[in-house]
């Protein structure tokens, strides 16, 4: 059994007749599909057509793969992929991603924020579609662009954007801000600024949670990581280390490649011998897939299947969700270099206004219903903005803190007090 093609129902109908203005014929790239990735949303994974492929522990690490998502659609008595109640949460968390960015942006221009601010607009349907299938105990792994895997994860929105802010009560009490999300009580393990940098964390995490079930015999932690990052990590040393790692240990581990075809501004076309990323799964004995990231519906059955597989201990999968940012890379990012047209073609294919279509025609919620719940995200958000704005700064004595194990003869005095806090401790500096 493996990942098939035609194993998924097609929930939204979406237009991706357009072609790229930037699929030129010079790039020898398969015509069959818009889509980079694959002509289909599945592709199956087996390494070799030959039947005797010598190694059968690779070969079986590859097709082990359950059927659940063609056996939901022969047996269901409806359609449907989602009920009301699923349909509505995920709407909310895309909303609740979308309206905090743009916030952020508001917020950033007002110099509420500093340093750089990278946004998540247009990618909600892959970190919905994924995290909200999690159990808290799960960890979640992210890039630079990780205020949106926060708050799907369950991170109150008032200690992101007070992160954001630099305050105290932010999650990491205002010394990550906007790239280095982090909550333990959420297993949010960081975002992280360089590219690749999360991927051997997030295999480390995924190998404690096998090593707690199987040598401490702790046999209800089956806990899942998930680990995202995006096309321009695919070329990158780590993440073929950790492929190989993690599918040699069977490690339970979600490899999520948001592939937004750009690399700030290196067209993911021309940074790759192959565009492809899904197909690197297969090379390593693990499955490969490739998913329209712009559909919740589509993603979320896909993370059923790769997190359930790792839950029951049958190993790591790679998932390449194609999608597209709306903003520049980051918020000084005038954002020049892509093309107006692509713009265009992917911004009519916004995830959340999909969504919404298919909830409304399938009668899983009114218009009404709808509204209520972008109310209630705008009240949320707002409140996340006064919150972080009347949060006390974090005070001069955290500057050691969480820098050295012992920081004693450093930045504490004899007497066991914080030599920062002598306004001399600083005398001489403020040129610097």
């Amino acid at each position: 059994m493996s990942f098939s093609a035609t194993n998924l129902a097609q929930p939204l109908q979406l237009n991706t007749a357009t072609p790229r203005s930037n699929d030129k014929p010079s790039l020898l790239l398969p015509k069959t599909s818009s889509f980079l990735g694959s002509t289909r949303n599945f592709r199956p994974t087996s390494l070799s057509a030959n039947p005797s492929h010598s190694n059968a522990h690779r070969r079986s690490a590859v097709v082990a793969v359950s059927e659940a998502v063609k056996e939901k659609k022969l047996h269901a008595s409806t359609n449907l992929l989602i009920t009301k109640e699923e349909g509505l949460e995920l709407y909310e968390d895309m909303v609740l991603g979308r309206s905090f960015e743009d916030m952020c942006a508001q917020m950033y221009y007002r110099g509420k924020m500093f340093g750089f601010v990278h946004l998540y607009n247009g990618q909600e349907a892959v970190s919905t579609g994924f995290i909200k299938l999690t159990k808290k105990e799960d960890s979640v792994v992210s890039t630079y662009r990780d205020h949106v895997h926060s708050l799907s994860k369950g991170v109150p929105a008032r200690e992101v954007m007070s992160e954001l802010f630099g305050k105290a009560t932010g999650c990491c009490r205002g010394q990550g801000g906007s790239m280095h999300m982090f909550s333990k009580e959420y297993n949010v393990l960081g975002g992280f600024a360089f590219i690749g940098e999360g991927i051997p964390v997030a295999t480390g995490a995924a190998f404690s949670s096998r090593y707690r079930r199987e040598v401490l015999k702790q046999a209800d932690c089956d806990h899942v990581t998930l680990a995202f990052f995006g096309d321009g990590t695919a070329n990158n040393g780590q993440f073929f280390e950790c492929l190989n790692m993690a599918a040699l240990w069977k490690l339970p581990i979600v490899f999520v490649v948001e592939n937004n075809l750009w690399a700030i501004g290196m067209s993911h076309l021309r940074a790759t011998s192959d565009p492809e990323i899904w197909k690197k799964g297969p090379a390593f004995g693990m499955p490969g897939v490739h998913v329209d990231g712009m559909d919740v519906l589509k993603v979320r059955e896909v993370a059923k299947e790769a997190i359930g597989r790792a839950r029951r201990g049958e190993g790591p999968t790679l998932v390449e969700c194609e999608t597209y940012r709306f903003r520049g890379h980051s918020l000084a990012d005038p954002d020049e270099l892509r093309d107006p047209a692509e713009k265009a073609h992917y911004a009519a294919r916004d995830p959340i206004t999909a969504l919404k279509k298919y909830i409304l025609e399938n009668n899983l919620a009114t218009e009404q219903e709808l509204k209520a719940i972008h109310k209630k995200i705008d009240e949320l958000v707002e409140d996340a903005v006064e919150f972080a704005d009347e949060s006390p700064l974090p005070p001069r004595s955290q500057l050691l803190e969480n820098v050295f194990a012992d920081p004693k003869g450093f930045g504490i005095g004899p007497d066991g007090s914080y030599r920062c806090e002598d306004p001399k401790f600083t005398q001489g500096t403020a040129h610097v």
